[in-house]
């Protein structure tokens, strides 16, 4: 009795208020989205927002055994979830089936699907905590880092073949757990080096970029002249920038999908295409905008009750949120996640395991990847790659995915008190 009570008070009850918070508003936002006067009842099975009452109900179920599992287990097992999630992303290229221009989903029959790119999320950070936290394992040691990447790199390569661009972005965000973990900073600023030199290769002639970065690099250069090592270095970057460059027309013409260059094209502002592919985003931005400071109200959004934005209750389901809840509505959603990631930093922080630290910040990187890039694309300020919002929008795989990944740190924290395992 003691051991339960002890259980009951150690899980972060916090956290699961946020989620069944969360939860609601999603449940809420899609039974708006898709409304229909012929089944009213928002728990009607015949309706995509009874189908996803069910899916709340099935993830609290799943939340709940989660919590009353052995914590060892967890962490024994990491190797062979990140297994069977690799041969599902393999099974699901030879028998997957293509929605949206994506293989990546397993028909389960009665009109149910299973998208096991959203279950390697938990399953790769999972072992990626477990490699990380094993013993005379150094992420600043090029064996640890490059079988670091391999863990997060497979899954992300069968993603990509699918091809889902989406679902593979997500799990750079892993990038920071490895940085937390002592990877060198400059990795960050590489990378967001790189995004850069990819958007100005795209927005201006490559000739022009290669020209102006080669100048701020040899006055660096000449400003730090002392230091030969650093400029040996500034001079090494410099030359790989721009092999990156000559190498981004050829990434962006023969890698992205037509319809992926379209939509960074209209981000950018290099084309206008607001009947065709930028529809959706000018919709998107309309219906958020339409809203105002409280909104129009509850079933009463014009944009939502007439359909103007596609995938509403998926994708674009914030879009909702910004008409009938307005931007206070908007700000509460948007706090709510915010706590939620401040909350699950604490979490992996006050751990004495390595094991559920790095595990907190696999799941705080993913969350923060998924809000961040959704947000951004529904208001016009990142391209629309399709990935959902965590807890709200419509979908099974999708919440069953985000319960798991949560729900795993809430049980690993519970037992924070107990043994530490690598």
């Amino acid at each position: 009795m003691n051991q339960q009570r002890s259980f009951f008070f150690n899980v972060d009850w916090i956290i699961v208020l946020i989620y069944l918070a969360l939860c609601t508003i999603g449940l809420l936002n899609i039974h708006s989205a898709v409304y229909d006067v012929r089944h009213p009842n928002i728990i009607d099975l015949d309706t995509n927002y009874g189908k996803q009452f069910l899916y709340i109900l099935s993830a609290i179920v799943i939340a709940i055994v989660i919590l009353l599992l052995e914590s060892r287990f967890l962490s024994a097992l990491a190797p062979a979830f990140y297994g069977i999630t690799i041969f599902l992303l393999l099974l699901v290229l030879v028998i997957g089936r293509n929605v949206g221009g994506n293989q990546a989903w397993i028909s389960l029959g009665g009109g149910f699907r299973l998208q096991p790119s959203e279950f390697a999320k938990f399953a790769t950070c999972l072992f990626l905590a477990r490699y990380l936290s094993g013993v005379n394992v150094r992420i600043t040691e090029f064996k640890s880092f490059l079988i670091a990447a391999a863990i997060i790199g497979v899954p992300m390569l069968l993603i990509l073949r699918q091809p889902d661009v989406g679902s593979t972005l997500v799990f750079c965000s892993l990038i920071f757990v490895l940085y937390r973990e002592g990877l060198s900073p400059y990795f960050l600023v590489i990378g967001a080096l790189f995004i850069f030199l990819f958007v100005t290769a795209i927005l201006y002639n490559p000739l022009y970029v290669i020209a102006a970065l080669s100048a701020v690099t040899f006055l660096t250069a000449y400003l730090f002249k002392r230091n030969k090592r650093f400029v040996v270095t500034l001079m090494a970057g410099l030359v790989l920038s721009i092999a990156f460059i000559f190498c981004v027309k050829v990434i962006y013409n023969k890698v992205l999908q037509p319809h992926q260059k379209v939509r960074i094209d209209i981000i950018l502002g290099i084309t206008k295409d607001l009947k065709g592919k930028g529809y959706n985003l000018n919709q998107s931005k309309i219906a958020i905008g339409s809203g105002k400071m409280w909104g129009k109200g509850y079933l009463h959004g014009t944009q939502t009750k007439y359909s103007f934005v596609p995938e509403q209750s998926t994708d674009f389901v914030f879009c909702t949120v910004g008409e009938e809840w307005g931007f206070a509505g908007s700000i509460v959603v948007l706090g709510l996640y915010l706590f939620l990631l401040l909350r699950l930093i604490m979490i992996s922080e006050r751990q004495r395991s390595p094991f559920t630290r790095i595990y907190g910040y696999g799941v705080a990187s993913v969350i923060f990847f998924h809000v961040m890039i959704n947000i951004g694309m529904t208001i016009g300020l990142v391209p629309v790659i399709g990935i959902p919002l965590p807890f709200i929008s419509y979908g099974g795989s999708s919440l069953w995915s985000f319960t798991i990944l949560l729900f795993i740190l809430l049980k690993l924290d519970s037992n924070r008190m107990g043994m530490v395992y690598a």
